[in-house]
């Protein structure tokens, strides 16, 4: 049952988010040690669960953490219903676990624990006015580090491309290497062309969304050709249209590109033939 404060989850006990607390030791704080994962929950029942698991899973093997991320699904369950999200149309479950508490030293303890956090609560989640009328972005250098295929929480990067696009009045960012488009701050980007939808391939210069892997399976199924591979930025001036996805999101048009308009300056055909689909597919999965 929901107290009227959050409920949150910390190293195996269900505590207040007033009451909880973290060491200043945390190699979490101290290094951005550690990963996280965001899950869409609608109507109380979480989207896709297993794939985010996995992809934590996977994060966590590569950064040597020892921990089952599947342990964390009666977590989730239990962390709706504390904190009464049933009631909401969108939430959203984050997960964060970091290596653990150690003395500062830059190589891994030989024994720590890990710190394990989850906590739910509702989101706005993708409107109207986005999912039609689309967004705006700017175009910027991709700064992060070479292995941004795992979650880490160092985000820093992320942060200050994102800020560009507030400081340049806009709602989105898109990032490249040397005029190669990679994604976007929290997005992956892709763009139509010629009907084709193009988007970077999942490697180390990316987060292969699962979002996006739900849209390029859809897309497949229902006979679009998609080609992952480098595209320029030269490319997406080109497009008939450009758009992004992400777990909060879902799929988003993208109208202008550093002040010019993506093709007729509105949602294309290909962008709504994916939320369409995708629509279909959130409602199936959570019995709608």
């Amino acid at each position: 049952m929901a107290t009227g404060e959050p409920i949150l989850y910390l190293n195996g006990e269900y505590v207040t988010a007033a009451t909880a607390t973290v060491s200043v030791e945390d190699r979490g704080f101290l290094f951005a040690d550690g990963c996280y994962e965001v899950t869409l929950v609608v109507e109380g029942s979480c989207l896709a669960l297993d794939r985010h698991l996995a992809r934590l899973q996977r994060g966590l093997g590569e950064l040597r953490i020892d921990l089952d991320a599947m342990s964390l699904v009666p977590v989730h369950r239990e962390l709706i219903e504390r904190n009464a999200l049933g009631g909401h149309r969108f939430s959203s479950v984050y997960v964060q676990v970091t290596r653990g508490v150690a003395p500062r030293s830059h190589a891994f303890p030989a024994d720590t624990s890990p710190t394990v956090l989850v906590r739910a609560a509702p989101i706005a989640g993708p409107t109207t006015a986005t999912l039609v009328g689309g967004t705006r972005a700017v175009t910027a250098p991709d700064q992060r580090w070479g292995r941004v295929d795992i979650k880490t929480t160092g985000l820093l990067p992320n942060v200050l491309a994102q800020q560009a696009a507030v400081e340049a009045g806009v709602e989105d960012v898109i990032l490249h290497r040397d005029g190669v488009i990679s994604e976007g701050s929290h997005t992956n980007v892709y763009g139509a062309v010629d009907g084709v939808i193009v988007t970077a391939s999942a490697d180390h210069r990316i987060l292969a969304g699962v979002t996006r892997g739900i849209v390029l399976e859809l897309a497949a199924a229902h006979g679009v050709r998609i080609e992952e591979r480098n595209w320029t930025l030269d490319e997406m001036a080109a497009a008939e249209e450009v758009f992004m996805s992400s777990t909060t999101a879902g799929v988003r048009p993208i109208v202008q590109v550093d002040g010019q308009p993506v093709g007729q300056g509105t949602r294309g055909p290909v962008t709504e033939l994916l939320q369409q689909l995708y629509g279909a597919f959130v409602d199936e999965q959570v019995g709608r």
